[in-house]
């Protein structure tokens, strides 16, 4: 084997191949890239079982073949790598790395012991790859994060129509999103739902987020638990989890709900400031009340912080709530209109969050429940 490829392409080819990488792995095989040559191109592969990287890059290909090589390593020469071509050949037990005077020497995995990597499933749909990476990152935040309930730890997909609806939720909160979408014809009928690694999909997502659009690729039949999506010269397959999200509707549905709205930004900046005081896992307290105000106060004792912000309250003349301050946060980042308006039910019950439309921003003019997040408010008021 024996190539010829640009260093800039090079590097980016081995840095998204690289995030498939696992951190750590009885097998060791799987910590290598997989270099394969062919005429005019240069594929990068990284695998890990659960999620498949391939990334292509133009090459002039002196020696067509193929080479497992350890993708940390690599990953750690290609960023130090002089800018012009790079040179690249495989000698024996060794992969050599040579640009503009600058020569490494990489002992190689043994091929064989790599597992067969799964082929992209076929195409099933297109979406914005701009739109879809924001969808991914208002949802993911409210995924769990403990590992021995993986069920919580995921991003439900549904495929409906010409309609994408992300879901999450860690029991404490739930984020749902829901955009456009545009199936192929061979899509066939019918809803589909899946289950994906909120930390994988997250990855995905911003890595192909300025693709212009994501190529979506799903089997009728389960495609062997993998679902794929593409943009440039960037392939993944993500291997589904098993199960699916409880149902938000009946969540959602907040009947005599009293409705609050506030600037988005201030109640965050509030937020941050006022609870420097508070001990861990002490929430931040928020009075609406209906002459136009809102009271955030958080602390016990002489430890204490507060501040008023205008805000409008309509369906009772006033509503104590208080939140865990980092979920709040949580919740106010993932949208990006200039106020927010807040569903209240009261102390210890749901709160549900949208985005109110108007302003120049991404969600302006959007519908209101197109991005919804709820909340679990504190019982015991501070």
């Amino acid at each position: 084997m024996e190539f010829q490829v640009d260093r800039t392409e090079f590097a980016d080819a081995v840095g998204r191949a690289a995030r498939a990488l696992p951190g750590r792995t009885p097998v060791p095989v799987l910590g290598g890239l997989l270099l394969e040559a062919d005429t005019g191109r240069l594929t990068v592969t990284g695998f890990d079982f659960e999620a498949a990287v391939r990334v292509e890059a133009d090459a002039e290909v002196l020696t067509p073949g193929r080479v497992l090589v350890l993708g940390r390593r690599l990953l750690d020469v290609c960023r130090v790598l002089p800018d012009g071509p790079v040179c690249c050949a495989q000698e024996g037990s060794r992969f050599t790395v040579e640009a503009d005077g600058t020569r490494f020497g990489l002992s190689t995995l043994p091929l064989a012991e790599y597992p067969p990597v799964p082929a992209s499933p076929a195409p099933y749909g297109t979406v914005g790859a701009a739109a879809f990476a924001t969808a991914v990152s208002q949802v993911a935040v409210a995924a769990g994060r403990d590992d021995t309930l993986p069920l919580l730890t995921g991003v439900q997909l549904r495929f409906d129509d010409g309609e994408m609806t992300l879901s999450a939720s860690d029991r404490y909160r739930y984020a749902v999103r829901r955009l456009g979408w545009k199936p192929e014809a061979v899509a066939g009928d019918g809803v589909v739902e899946v289950l994906l690694s909120a930390r994988r999909l997250l990855d995905v997502a911003r890595s192909l987020g300025r693709c212009g659009d994501v190529r979506i690729g799903w089997e009728p039949d389960g495609g062997g638990g993998l679902i794929g999506f593409g943009g440039g010269r960037t392939r993944t397959a993500l291997r589904l989890l098993d199960g699916r999200l409880p149902a938000y509707t009946s969540l959602f549905d907040m009947a005599g709900a009293a409705v609050a709205e506030v600037e988005r930004e201030g109640l965050a900046e509030a937020v941050r400031r006022v609870a420097v005081v508070a001990e861990a896992n002490s929430p931040v307290r928020l009075d609406f009340s209906a002459n136009g105000s809102v009271r955030l106060r958080a602390g016990y004792g002489d430890d204490v912080a507060a501040q008023r912000l205008a805000a409008t309250l309509n369906g009772a003349d006033a509503m104590p709530v208080a939140f865990n301050p980092a979920y709040l946060l949580d919740a106010l980042s993932s949208f990006e209109s200039p106020r927010v308006r807040l569903e209240l039910l009261g102390a210890g019950q749901r709160a549900l969050l949208h985005a109110v439309p108007g302003g120049e921003t991404a969600e302006a003019g959007a519908e209101a429940g197109e991005h919804r997040h709820l909340l679990m408010s504190v019982k015991e008021l501070v």
